[in-house]
């Protein structure tokens, strides 16, 4: 008796376990728990899944699932869109959690200046709403970065680059989420500080991509990673003259300032009234 795939509709070969056209396995049982759970299992706990190979190999061997990708492999692995659209989701469901069940662990004190601790607090809200946004917009600024960096090496163009700053992206993303929840839910660790800590976790890890990727030595990823901190750098201060600029139009520099002021003029009179009460 023929057969015909539930996906396709192509005319299956007797026997078939897998549609020889689209490669779609075919289903002959009703669904039950059992074969549910097995659906289940193979979907997100099996080795041979695509998202957790995908993961447990963009830290074993970034090259094979990223130059892969680029050299037109498109099976073995999750592809960098999709695996960019699961870190996002990911990262909107960390924030959630966090702020409906530790929204103590928001705590960025330790990385503001005083007197701008209202102009930080407005930053910090709107990375946590915009978290998407935010994640969009860096991968172009370090594929940028990237290119100039390596401009005489003709490996990959720009949005090759693409691939390989989304693929970086969200495998910080995915695992920075689960272990973000996790030790915020368990330590209290404020936000602050764990980010403190990600920064030259990620630095490395890029650099590591990119000496995998390139196939560069120890040496030569080291003097590529300073290159690409200092271009990072110039980048970051343009960003922060142009906000600046913004700012001082808008009226929130001049507040900025006489903050910071106030802060000074408190902490100086504090200060001077410890000193004459224990003299």
């Amino acid at each position: 008796m023929s057969m015909n795939c539930k996906n396709c509709k192509a005319e299956l070969i007797s026997d078939s376990d897998y549609c020889n056209v689209c490669g779609a396995k075919v289903i002959r049982n009703r669904l039950t728990f059992r074969n549910l759970f097995e659906h289940i299992s193979e979907t997100f706990f099996n080795y041979d899944n695509k998202l957790l190979r995908t993961i447990i190999d963009l830290f074993k061997k970034p090259e094979a699932v990223i130059v892969g990708y680029i050299d037109g492999v498109r099976k073995q692995y999750v592809n960098p869109i999709s695996f960019f659209g699961l870190a996002l989701t990911l990262s909107g469901l960390y924030m959630l959690v966090l702020n409906k069940y530790f929204p103590e662990t928001f705590d960025f004190s330790m990385l503001t200046v005083e007197g701008q601790e209202e102009m930080q607090a407005r930053n910090m809200s709107f990375i946590q709403k915009n978290m998407s946004l935010v994640m969009m917009f860096y991968v172009p600024v370090y594929a940028l970065i990237a290119r100039i960096t390596f401009i005489d090496l003709k490996r990959f163009n720009y949005t090759e680059l693409l691939v390989v700053f989304m693929y970086w992206q969200a495998q910080i993303s995915i695992i920075s989420a689960f272990v973000t929840v996790l030790i915020c839910s368990i330590f209290g660790t404020s936000q602050g500080i764990l980010s403190i800590i990600y920064m030259p976790i990620m630095v490395i890890y890029a650099a590591y991509v990119l000496k995998r990727i390139y196939n560069l030595n120890f040496g030569q990823i080291i003097l590529r990673t300073l290159f690409f901190l200092v271009i990072a750098i110039v980048f970051m201060m343009i960003l922060s003259v142009i906000m600046a600029i913004t700012m001082f139009f808008n009226g929130d520099m001049e507040q900025m300032i006489e903050a910071q002021k106030a802060a000074k003029e408190a902490t100086a009179y504090t200060a001077s009234t410890f000193k004459n009460w224990t003299s």
